[in-house]
């Protein structure tokens, strides 16, 4: 189970307070609690001059020696209107050495033209759920079952032209091949928790999960899905939860719920609202 991190503002506003100097910056969440180290990649991403986002990735948790550095030049120069980040602590729902599922093609951010996508939480039946990406089976690069959803999402996304109505369908055929599986695990995903842009103007995050799976990292009030935001006119900032508890404004966005931002003219304006 991961950490995200997303911003929208306008073109050039900074993610690095949130990403390495808070005290609960995504960087801190990394190694926040050492039964919970999110220690199997990182990977920021954002839109330079064009819609196609630039990618930056690492295969080691984003505190560690070998990759500290790394992510904090990247935090540096990841700039608004929109960043995504990403921590990985690697799920295996298809038990898979743990070996194979540290390589760079399964480390997020995920990106394909100009979407962006990150996810946190695991889907349970990714083999089985292959068949139903269609011609996006192809583009398939890893073995991490985030990026069977991501595909799956993108089908949808491409198919419905509307993110939130894709949401839906993809929850929906992930249900489907649970309740035809055999022998069946006992539910089609942990965590549907994810962000996702297709372009600097706006950005989506979305927050569904089944079952009880402890608290957040930096706060044992909050439950691990449960995610944070905060927002005025200028910026918007979301992820699995605040990156900076010293602030009072944060709100949040809770199991079933989705929030969509969209930068128009230097200004963010946002809506929440129950998944479909």
């Amino acid at each position: 189970m991961c950490r995200l991190f997303g911003l929208l503002g306008s073109r050039g506003s900074s993610a690095t307070p949130w990403l390495t100097d808070t005290h609960e910056s995504l960087l801190a969440q990394s190694n926040a609690r050492p039964d919970q180290l999110q220690s199997d990649g990182w990977g920021l991403a954002w839109y330079e001059k064009t819609r196609t986002p630039h990618v930056e990735k690492g295969v080691r948790g984003a505190f560690d020696p070998e990759e500290s550095d790394r992510f904090r030049s990247a935090a540096q120069r990841a700039r608004g209107p929109v960043v995504v980040g990403h921590l990985r602590k690697a799920s295996n729902p298809m038990h898979l050495p743990h070996s194979m599922l540290i390589a760079m093609e399964n480390v997020q951010p995920f990106s394909h033209g100009s979407y962006l996508f990150a996810h946190n939480g695991e889907i349970s039946l990714p083999r089985e759920t292959r068949p139903r990406l269609g011609k996006f089976e192809s583009n398939l690069k890893g073995v991490n079952d985030s990026e069977v959803l991501f595909w799956l999402f993108a089908k949808h996304v491409e198919a419905a032209g509307d993110p939130l109505a894709a949401y839906g369908r993809a929850r929906t055929e992930l249900q489907e091949v649970w309740e035809v599986a055999e022998p069946r695990v006992d539910r089609p995903y942990s965590g549907l928790n994810f962000l996702f842009s297709r372009g600097p103007n706006e950005l989506w995050a979305f927050c569904s999960s089944l079952g009880d799976h402890g608290s957040s990292l930096t706060d044992p009030n909050r439950p691990y899905y449960e995610m944070a935001y905060r927002t005025d006119t200028r910026e918007l900032i979301v992820g699995s939860e605040p990156f900076d508890r010293s602030l009072t404004d944060w709100r949040t966005l809770s199991n079933g719920q989705y929030l969509v931002g969209r930068a128009d003219h230097g200004l963010v304006g946002i809506e929440t609202g129950p998944l479909p």
